[in-house]
């Protein structure tokens, strides 16, 4: 059963995909998008609505989104593997915040390059400034409060890498993106179960929101 649906979701989104790469080189699209350069790469990524349905539909789109430009980069769409981070306030470490926010990350990864895409809703508060609010030491490298890190599901890790974030009219919810290199330490982590997703705000500074990303 299980096989089945992800074989199902995988050629969803190989078909998705595919409509949205010929929509997109169409001279009528084409003229609509250029007038904004970051649509397509933010195409169908928006903030989950409550629902299994309406979930579903939101992991779908995430992972349409992040593999879209490795299949328009001519990708092989067998070479892809997809992941999915579903990010909760039970999973955060060492105590679970008092939140309604949901979050949901799809990600796919061909060779070393991972491609990520997310969206969440409901947050407490603003997302956590590190310009303002720092780690301690600083690290330049956090430009933003929507992390990769690496770790177990019982631990707090190492961060990794941070993403594009795009907050929605709201405040309290929106979209990110990233597109990283991996290391070989972080393929294998990737793996293992042991890169994770998480999220930060200033009312609960050391996380309010937190997935393992895992095979789609």
């Amino acid at each position: 059963m299980f096989t089945e649906r992800k074989n199902l979701r995988n050629s969803f989104i190989v078909l998705v995909t595919c409509l949205f790469v010929v929509l997109l080189y169409s001279p009528m699209v084409g003229r609509v998008l250029a007038q904004s350069p970051l649509t397509a790469s933010r195409m169908a990524v928006t903030a989950p609505t409550s629902g299994s349905l309406a979930l579903g539909a939101q992991i779908d789109a995430n992972l349409v989104a992040a593999t879209a430009p490795l299949l328009a980069q001519g990708t092989s769409s067998s070479s892809i593997v997809t992941y999915v981070a579903m990010l909760s306030p039970q999973n955060v470490v060492p105590n679970s915040p008092m939140t309604d926010a949901r979050g949901v990350v799809g990600a796919a990864l061909a060779g070393d390059r991972l491609v990520v895409r997310g969206s969440f809703r409901e947050l407490t508060s603003a997302m956590r400034d590190y310009g303002s609010d720092p780690v301690d030491p600083p690290n330049p490298n956090i430009t933003s409060a929507f992390h990769v890190h690496r770790g177990s599901p019982s631990e707090n890790g190492p961060f990794q890498y941070a993403l594009d974030v795009t907050m929605d009219d709201t405040g309290r919810g929106g979209s990110a993106m990233g597109d990283y290199t991996l290391t070989p330490e972080q393929l294998q982590a990737l793996q293992n179960g042991m890169l994770y997703i998480d999220l930060h705000t200033t009312r609960n500074r050391g996380g309010e929101l937190r997935g393992i990303l895992m095979p789609a």
